[in-house]
């Protein structure tokens, strides 16, 4: 016999059931009807890992965050989702990636990381109308006439001729030893270093040349400090330029030792030690913290990851950003109406005010310069003309 409660309970699952049958099933969640891939690649093993697992956190999070917010692309919620390769810096790897990542579907691609390997690269995505954005400051990327490359930062050119004014004006320096690595980044930026100082009548001591394998430059060091240089110039990665720093102290080349970007990281400090203190290097780009959100991004990624930005992660963070903004606005992922918007694009990003010239080079890149004082790298401010700067040191003897 059904007692009361059990009617109860009966015709409450009766309800239930009516209450499905014509209303349906509670709504779901609006899910994506497209997955926009995005490609990555640098280098994630080897010497240069910290560098490409840097990249790839900033463009990570860039991915998360755009997922979060639910972007719509032409009225329809799309999910983005980030195809990441080890091109192990190698320019024949890298072209093997490049195809890979066409074949997988990309839209669009953020990477390479090294000039030697982007720019073979790059003709990979040119055929296939894939817009590229990079933090490769070789000229020779966005000098082949493709439509499809663009560069995040200040290139070669511009930073060799900042840091050899620095090193000519600032420093008052007028005598240097120059070595690179012989990657397309690290000539490239000696090169334009070394025509700048020789433009301002200042003298090339010494010419030397590395590879980006090499650990152990005494016999170089050695060679150049009989020409009694006042300061060396590195045109090369920081694995590098640690284990130099270190050098150049044990021979007592008490010296400023210059560099580029790839200098101006958490891995030369720690593989220099305290032998990096004093020691010079340029960022083709505004310094984090000056700009709007750099504090805040910077506290995230420090949350996120457990550690300081290793020096690209905003770089590709932006990347990522702009490809997206590009996309939006254009309304479709279809290069034809993509990459015109892509080429006019003007974006507030974490590092800069991202615009492109007719090239693909970022246009008002700036540029800072930083030395290493406690431990840290600290932004630096020029003297005055005409006042020589506390960061010089008398040449050896």
């Amino acid at each position: 016999m059904e007692t009361g409660a059990g009617r109860r309970a009966l015709l409450a699952t009766l309800a239930k059931g009516a209450l499905l049958f014509w209303c349906g099933p509670p709504p779901a969640r609006a899910q994506a009807s497209e997955v926009i891939k995005i490609g990555f690649a640098s280098p994630l093993t080897g010497p240069q890992a910290h560098y490409g697992k840097d990249n790839q956190n900033g463009a990570q999070m860039a991915i998360d965050d755009l997922n979060a917010r639910g972007v719509r692309l032409g009225g329809a919620l799309v999910r983005w989702e980030l195809v990441a390769e080890d091109d192990q810096a190698d320019p024949k790897i890298g072209v093997v990636v490049a195809q890979k990542l066409v074949d997988a579907g990309i839209k669009a691609m953020v990477g390479h990381f090294n000039s030697g390997v982007t720019i073979p690269a790059s003709k990979i995505y040119a055929d296939a109308s894939i817009p590229q954005l990079s933090v490769s400051t070789n000229v020779h990327y966005t000098r082949q006439k493709f439509k499809t490359t663009f560069r995040v930062m200040a290139d070669d050119d511009k930073q060799g001729n900042a840091l050899g004014h620095y090193a000519t004006q600032a420093l008052m320096l007028k005598r240097f030893a120059v070595i690179d690595d012989r990657t397309a980044y690290g000539q490239g930026l000696a090169d334009a270093f070394t025509l700048t100082i020789r433009a301002a009548k200042a003298q090339v001591v010494k010419r030397e040349f590395t590879n980006d394998k090499a650990v152990d430059f005494r016999n170089i060091l050695t060679s150049i400090r009989k020409e009694r240089p006042e300061a060396i110039f590195f045109g090369g990665y920081d694995t590098q330029a640690g284990p130099m720093a270190r050098q150049m102290k044990e021979l007592g080349l008490d010296i400023p030792l210059l560099g580029g970007e790839t200098m101006n990281t958490a891995k030369f400090l720690q593989l220099a030690g305290p032998a990096a203190e004093g020691h010079i290097a340029s960022t083709p780009g505004a310094a984090l913290e000056s700009r709007p959100a750099g504090k805040q991004f910077a506290q995230r990624y420090r949350e996120r990851f457990k550690q300081e930005i290793g020096l690209y992660a905003p770089y590709f963070y932006d990347s990522v950003m702009v490809i997206a903004a590009a996309m939006t606005q254009a309304g479709t992922i279809k290069p034809a109406k993509l990459l015109p918007v892509l080429r006019n694009i003007r974006h507030a990003g974490i590092t800069a005010e991202i615009s492109f010239d007719n090239a693909g080079a970022l246009q008002h890149g700036q540029l800072s310069v930083f030395r290493v004082q406690g431990g840290k790298w600290i932004l630096q401010d020029p003297p005055p003309p005409g006042r020589k700067s506390a960061l010089t040191s008398t040449p050896p003897k």
